[in-house]
C-alpha cells in the first residue's frame, strides 16, 4: 500500500499533518507515535517467546507441576501430554 505513494504522496500527507495539529504539536506526536511503536514491539517480542513449544524447553506438564494433589492432580492426569 505505501509503496504506490510517491515523493509527491508523502510531502501532500506531511503537509496535511502540519495543517492539521500545529508545529508545535508535531514533536509530541513523534513521540507519543514511537513509545507506542516500541510498546508494540516488545509486547509482540514477549508473546513470539511465551509460546515456544514444550519440546524446545525439554519439559513436560507433570514436570512443571510436580505437587498438584487432590482432584486437580486427577484432572492433570487425564490430559493428553
Amino acid at each position: 500500500m505505501l509503496g504506490q505513494i510517491g515523493p509527491g504522496g508523502f510531502i501532500l500527507i506531511m503537509v496535511v499533518i502540519l495543517l492539521l495539529f500545529g508545529p508545535s504539536k508535531l514533536p509530541e506526536l513523534g513521540r507519543a507515535f514511537g513509545r507506542t511503536l516500541r510498546e508494540f514491539k516488545l509486547g509482540a517480542r514477549e508473546i513470539l517467546e511465551d509460546e515456544q513449544p514444550l519440546s524446545k524447553e525439554g519439559t513436560s506438564r507433570s514436570e512443571r507441576n510436580p505437587s498438584l494433589d487432590g482432584p486437580i492432580a486427577s484432572q492433570e492426569r487425564r490430559l493428553p501430554e
